[in-house]
């Protein structure tokens, strides 16, 4: 789940992530909030909740954070006393140590419901504004993400428009709260829904025939710009097409069930995701906002086992809980980029010029040790053969031999990358041949 802010300029920020917590495995926040600041190029991040930890655990990296209103909590925030409550035990406390930038209030409430949310949205919206400006609170945006079954239709997307009824009734009000405030109107769009195997390229940022626009005579490269032309095209119906736009989410998960098959693979998400951070990084607009670069937050942060429904919606992280990345997004610092120790050891100039092994690092546990080769093992196109009794690397018979084995095996698969051999800050790379 992603933020994309329209800007009329081209981007000087990195991209973001949506930082999903519904799993019993994740490091703790101040171990996330390091990792993101000193491994990644990620500068801000997106929660669905107010928790605590995670903020206190952000204050001072430099990294924005921006916060959810649970949907329950709408109606109440109305109210002005309980919304100057709010910002007074969930904003104050916190920032600005921590650089809070934005409050959505409610995620998806159109799509999801129940109406008397629906009712409350705008108002509440509007409250909590007042309350931050009550409160001497400046600079942080109120929003709301909205998913795109706001939109009757959107191919093409010369015909785009908001559903009858939201159009006038909600997004209307809510297009000109964000035109008031100078904030942005969010949107959840995800290519992945829309992926068709027959024109599988269209979805993943790869090179296929495009779509034409009959009508705006527009030809499309990739379903991320069309959605995002056809939001831009339903909000200038309504006359609000000089309001910001953003993305509240968009991503690709990396496994899925036998019948979420071929969509759901790693080979998929790093195509669609890849391809996504090099657009943002572009700073490329889309054919009908060629001039506008797109603020992004990635869905998601992590691979999330406790998430409900199939085996999809638990592998959309760019990580798995060990902050090993589970395919290359193009989003992991350089050694020398780092403000962290490198991970090369050794010496000699130009690592391109010698070979290098991923191994333990000393001081590393046997139970994380273990817990690598339980991962890599897991793994489809690995072997992991020579580590099992009668193989040819099964002796010396410990945990950090046989992971050593693993390791380097997965960082030479992998495309030996640095962050291939991070292994939760388990694996160091060396030019000595462990072997």
């Amino acid at each position: 789940v992603v933020i994309l802010s329209v800007l009329l300029f081209p981007a000087v920020d990195s991209i973001g992530v949506n930082y999903g917590t519904l799993a019993d495995n994740l490091p703790p926040p101040l171990e996330v909030a390091h990792f993101l600041r000193d491994r990644t190029t990620i500068d801000r991040v997106k929660i669905f909740d107010i928790n605590p930890d995670i903020l206190r655990a952000f204050a001072g990296t430099g990294i924005s954070v921006a916060v959810t209103v649970p949907n329950g909590d709408i109606p109440s925030l109305t109210d002005a006393g309980n919304a100057q409550r709010w910002v007074a035990a969930n904003i104050q406390p916190f920032y600005p140590q921590t650089k809070i930038d934005s409050i959505l209030v409610g995620n998806e409430i159109l799509h999801w419901g129940p109406q008397n949310l629906r009712d409350s949205l705008v108002a509440a919206m509007r409250t909590l504004q007042r309350a931050l400006v009550a409160a001497g609170v400046g600079g942080i945006n109120v929003t709301t993400a909205h998913s795109l079954g706001i939109l009757e239709s959107a191919q093409p997307p010369s015909l785009a428009r908001f559903r009858p009824g939201w159009d006038t009734g909600v997004l209307a009000p809510v297009l000109q709260f964000h035109r008031e405030t100078k904030t942005p109107f969010m949107v959840n769009p995800y290519p992945y829904f829309g992926y068709d195997p027959n024109n599988a390229n269209f979805s993943l940022f790869l090179p296929n025939s495009g779509f034409f626009d009959k009508l705006s005579r527009r030809t499309y490269g990739n379903m991320f710009d069309m959605l995002m032309d056809a939001v831009f095209v339903s909000m200038k119906r309504l006359g609000y097409g000089d309001v910001d736009i953003a993305v509240g989410e968009t991503g690709w998960s990396s496994l899925g069930e036998a019948f979420e098959q071929p969509r759901c693979s790693q080979q998929n998400a790093e195509a669609y995701v890849a391809g996504l951070v090099k657009k943002y990084e572009s700073g490329r607009g889309t054919p009908l906002m060629p001039r506008r670069s797109f603020q992004t937050y990635l869905f998601a942060l992590f691979n999330e086992d406790q998430k409900q429904g199939p085996l999809s919606e638990r592998n959309f992280g760019l990580f798995r809980p060990d902050l090993v990345p589970v395919y290359n997004a193009g989003i992991m610092r350089t050694a020398a980029a780092s403000t962290t120790p490198p991970l090369v050891v050794g010496v000699g100039v130009g690592v391109g010029e010698k070979k290098r092994w991923c191994v333990p690092k000393p001081g590393a546990t046997s139970a994380a040790l273990q817990d690598n080769i339980d991962y890599v093992c897991s793994q489809p196109n690995l072997d992991c053969t020579p580590i099992q009794p009668g193989g040819a690397c099964f002796d010396p018979n410990t945990a950090a031999a046989h992971a050593s084995f693993v390791m380097n095996s997965f960082y030479q698969r992998s495309g030996r990358h640095d962050f291939n051999c991070y292994f939760s800050g388990t694996g160091i790379l060396t030019y000595a041949d462990p072997s």
